[in-house]
């Protein structure tokens, strides 16, 4: 039994769990912390994600706010060409690494105990096992249990499909795709790719770069979804225009709309959401982010099985309940119906501070290192779970388009009071990870004469609010009637 003395003990090495130690470190100088993790490396699920995976959004705010994550440049080829970097599968988790090895270790104040699984507590005793060598850990500890882990992550490879997988059927998951080229001789004649998500997209998008013809594909396509075109959401610090039109955009599209749909139609005319095909309305929303030269090339796919969930496959087949469609000899099967975040994780909503217990949640849809980080802030600056709460109501993590608009409407709200408070306004205007404020804080500094343009959307969005709260409410209903 190994014994341990810690302030924090924080579940968890992901995006959530080191943006907020981070910060912590940072804010408060003399506390302790210990993060346990179940992988042998920092990172999360990036861990167990294929190897092509890249962020959907820049990289400019993503991360942890001590360290930037990619050079400030311009991609100049591919389909992010002309915008600002995403990062790729290993950048990310040699950052994380380069965060535990180089920031938070070197600081004297972390404990780092990988391939360790928390094994739970209370009333500051908790326990954790290391999982290859079953040696137990206990765990004294003086301030709070963090929760890293309320996400929930899923990716392909920890995921395991619903359907049936006939024997000999040729089946696999995005990450097996880069690793074809071991067996040149049995290469599939043809591909199907599973899942109407951005992992399908990302992996359609990979087979047509690696030179597979549009028509050695199918899709399989349950739902249709909006995706946020990338080039309004580049790095404040260049586009802070782009941004501030984007926010604006979507307040006066919700204001003039009665439903979800409505407003979506609306964004879709200003070129605000995109969607891969323009003859299907979608009702899918999981604030994917998407280049327009993405688009481009998946719409080259046109054998899509749209509204339709597999419920067996078989090597030449692939069953939707009681019908059969028959499938090209030699078909690849691709799995891409993990689902990120698990639909209890989105309904299962709770206080971010709660005596003992932080429970690191969304503060703002969809900023997942941002919400980390201001926890952390919060945690160091305020006193009370009663203020602290107040500050940092859990934002729902909406996925349909009747409720998203709840989405826009709790981040104006939570916008409103940070940008209130004296403490939290400030930390906004130098975390990394927060979208706009640091640029806007520079633009201060410096005099910059385009404040007074921006100084104009202020009462713009105030003014549409009456409409964005009741379309808002009305999604609320939607989304906790589920």
């Amino acid at each position: 039994m190994h014994n341990h003395e810690t302030d924090y003990l924080v579940i968890g090495a992901g995006a959530v769990g080191m943006a907020f130690v981070d910060t912590l470190l940072d804010e408060d100088p003399d506390c302790h912390v210990t993060i346990v993790d179940k992988h042998a490396r920092p990172g999360g699920h990036w861990n167990d994600a294929y190897s092509f995976v890249a962020l959907h959004q820049p990289s400019a705010s993503y991360g942890v706010n001590s360290r930037e994550m990619c050079p400030d440049r311009v991609d100049q080829h591919g389909h992010n060409a002309g915008m600002y970097p995403l990062a790729k599968h290993a950048e990310i988790l040699s950052y994380y690494s380069k965060v535990m090895s180089e920031t938070l270790i070197p600081s004297g104040r972390v404990t780092y105990l990988p391939l360790t699984e928390y094994r739970g507590g209370s009333d500051g005793q908790h326990k954790a096992v290391s999982i290859l060598s079953g040696e137990e850990h206990s765990f004294t500890v003086r301030r709070k249990l963090v929760d890293g882990t309320w996400f929930q992550t899923s990716v392909p490879s920890t995921h395991t499909p619903t359907y049936e997988i006939a024997e000999g059927t040729r089946f696999a998951i995005p990450g097996d795709l880069p690793h074809l080229w071991r067996d040149t001789d049995n290469l599939p004649a043809h591909y199907c790719a599973i899942g109407g998500g951005k992992t399908a997209m990302d992996t359609a998008v990979w087979l047509l770069e690696a030179g597979v013809a549009p028509d050695k594909i199918d899709w399989v396509r349950p739902r249709d979804s909006w995706m946020f075109n990338r080039k309004l959401l580049q790095p404040a610090m260049h586009h802070i225009e782009e941004l501030i039109q984007f926010q604006l955009d979507l307040v006066e599209c919700a204001n003039g709309s009665e439903t979800g749909d409505e407003m979506f139609a609306k964004l879709d005319e200003r070129g605000t959401m995109l969607r891969i095909d323009p003859e299907v309305t979608p009702k899918m929303f999981h604030f994917a982010v998407i280049s327009e030269g993405e688009v481009d090339l998946l719409r080259q796919i046109t054998k899509v099985h749209r509204g339709k969930r597999v419920t067996a496959l078989e090597p030449d087949a692939m069953h939707f309940g009681e019908e059969r469609v028959a499938m090209p000899a030699d078909t690849l099967f691709v799995d891409c119906t993990a689902v990120a975040v698990p639909f209890e994780a989105r309904a299962n909503q709770r206080r971010f501070f709660d005596g003992d217990t932080i429970t690191l949640q969304l503060a703002q849809t969809p900023f997942v290192p941002y919400s980390a980080a201001l926890g952390a802030f919060i945690e160091a600056n305020f006193e009370t779970d009663e203020e602290k709460n107040n500050l940092l109501p859990p934002a729902p993590l909406t996925d349909t388009t009747d409720t998203y608009p709840y989405a826009v409407m709790a981040n104006l709200m939570s916008t409103a009071i940070l940008s209130s408070n004296e403490k939290t306004n400030a930390f906004n205007s130098k975390s990394r990870l927060h979208p706009t404020g640091p640029a806007i804080a520079k633009m201060i500094a410096d005099g910059d004469p385009r404040l007074a343009k921006l100084a104009e959307v202020g009462p713009k969005i105030q003014g549409g609010m009456p409409g964005v709260i009741k379309l808002g409410m009305a999604a609320k209903a939607i989304h906790e009637a589920g």
